[in-house]
């Protein structure tokens, strides 16, 4: 039997739903990702050392860039035995995720099946579309 898994990402957490046979497992995972750009600890934007100027900006998008990276890395170390994959979800996260998935050949090809765009859903949402996506047939469309 395939397993099938259905990630649904965006920069503050990763809903997993892997189907397998007739049991479904849900795991949710909570990014540390920075999401703000102004840091109460950090004071203003910038600090003076004599003449020279310091701007945190490049510090906090280093930062936040190592910590999606990281969120990333633990999201597909869930999904490294699925058979078949789908990636959904509102923002850019899914995008890198689907980056990292191909340029470090971390699913062999064909495995990923979509990557597709989804706004913010509940947890019932995201369990039915990936139902949906792998059995089509066992849903039928309500008529009018």
């Amino acid at each position: 039997m395939k397993r099938q898994t259905g990630i649904w990402i965006d920069s503050s957490k990763a809903i997993i739903v892997a189907l397998d046979g007739d049991t479904e497992k849900i795991t949710e995972i909570d990014s540390e990702v920075e999401n703000s750009v102004h840091h109460n600890d950090e004071g203003n934007k910038g600090t003076f050392s004599g003449v020279h100027h310091g701007n945190s900006d490049k510090k906090f998008d280093d930062r936040k860039k190592q910590e999606l990276d990281y969120f990333i890395k633990s999201v597909l170390s869930y999904v490294k035995k699925s058979d078949e994959l789908i990636v959904f979800g509102p923002a850019q996260t899914k995008t890198k995720l689907e980056q990292k998935l191909m340029t470090d050949h971390l699913i062999e090809p064909g495995k990923l099946k979509a990557v597709e765009t989804a706004d913010k859903m509940t947890l019932n949402q995201i369990v039915e579309k990936v139902r949906r996506f792998y059995n089509p047939f066992e849903y039928k469309e309500p008529k009018p």
